[in-house]
């Protein structure tokens, strides 16, 4: 039974979190999602993201976060920095307090539109080196966000202690697996579905993928 309370998802159109979407509409009477904009690579994924809210009938909300760009310059908002580990041995499409600011407005938005609960598809399993990944992290915010504006909110991350083919796994008990590996958009290059296939975002969905349909072909034929 859904219950009778409003959530918002932190919502890019990718992988993780329209799976998160989907688990959201499962368990909410009212969903909403909030989508930042901060001067991304490729505007195919705001594309992606309005495309899905559209044709799953979600309210979905636009935030302009271009600041964050010019603080903060990296590989998934310059066309001039290669995609690699950085000096520091962080990946350079890292982009510094990017989850803190994120989840900071998705909290201050969710609180004008009376949502409790605030969804972000982050996994320490498969962070990518990403500290603002981390289940510390989101506990800790959540209390300071609670603190912050003497609320209630409860951030809910799913897909925490997921690997990316348990990721896929859910989005198949969920019913979405073929919506998610068709009109969704994970490639740092830009690609929709499979995608590029080379960046190393392409490398872990697929090798998720390849990894969650040998298992499910396994159990078929037992």
């Amino acid at each position: 039974m859904k219950k009778k309370e409003k959530a918002v998802v932190v919502f890019s159109g990718g992988q993780d979190s329209t799976t998160c979407l989907f688990w959201a509409l499962e368990r909410f009477e009212t969903v909403e999602t909030v989508t930042f904009q901060y001067g991304q690579r490729h505007a195919a994924e705001l594309d992606c993201a309005r495309a899905i809210c559209e044709e799953l009938g979600i309210r979905q909300h636009e935030l302009n976060m271009d600041l964050l760009n010019q603080l903060a310059p990296n590989a998934l908002t310059r066309d001039d920095q290669e995609i690699e580990t950085g000096e520091d041995g962080l990946p350079t499409t890292f982009v510094p307090g990017r989850n803190l600011v994120f989840f900071s407005f998705a909290a201050i938005l969710a609180r004008q539109i009376g949502a409790r609960h605030i969804i972000t598809g982050v996994s320490q399993t498969d962070f990518s080196g990403y500290p603002d990944c981390r289940d510390g992290f989101i506990k800790s915010l959540n209390v300071t966000l609670n603190l912050a504006m003497d609320d209630d909110f409860v951030l809910q991350t799913p897909l925490m202690w997921l690997d990316k083919s348990e990721v896929w796994e859910l989005s198949d008990q969920l019913g979405a697996f073929d919506f998610v590996r068709e009109k969704t958009l994970t490639c740092y290059n830009g690609v929709m579905g499979n995608g590029c296939g080379t960046c190393p975002s392409c490398e872990l969905r697929n090798q998720g993928l390849e990894q969650y349909l040998g298992r499910r072909t396994a159990g078929a034929l037992k």
